[in-house]
């Protein structure tokens, strides 16, 4: 995978763009021994030959950390992706470092006709964070910025 990802050079003129993202809620938690997990399929797209391109998050916490805010409370969370729709898990994501060596199914800018989705954005509340959180509606900001490769 490596070797792939280091034979993709950026082109002048290669475009990326991520379609079909909606706001990620868990409504109300019951089970806060166990990490909660939340996934959405989406359209992750690059003109770069092969559709090679990295992915990278943002929060909206400090230094552009994972964290939701609850009035004075703060709740860290999990950011992980997979180039392919449908999953459940993917690969860890470090806050504001890009995630390399992903590519995308997609034909178009909009995923269509087909396949209508590319990746996976899961997002994960750990059992850690969630059995020490006071009660409360949490919200914060994920940035996803996807550069071709």
């Amino acid at each position: 995978v490596a070797a792939s990802a280091a034979a993709w050079a950026p082109r002048p003129g290669d475009k990326g763009r991520i379609t079909g993202l909606s706001d990620v809620a868990f409504g109300a938690l019951t089970n806060l021994s166990v990490d909660q997990r939340a996934s959405q399929s989406l359209c992750a797209y690059s003109s770069s030959a092969g559709g090679g391109y990295s992915i990278t998050a943002t929060g909206s916490g400090t230094a552009g950390a994972f964290t939701l805010s609850s009035g004075g409370s703060q709740l860290a969370y999990e950011v992980e992706w997979a180039d392919r729709p449908n999953r459940t898990s993917g690969t860890g994501m470090t806050a504001g470092t890009p995630l390399a060596g992903q590519v995308s199914t997609a034909n178009n800018q909009n995923c269509n006709p087909s396949p209508n989705t590319s990746a996976s954005l899961i997002v994960v509340l750990p059992a850690t964070e969630l059995g020490s959180a006071t009660t409360g509606a949490y919200s914060g900001t994920l940035t996803l910025v996807l550069a071709p490769l």
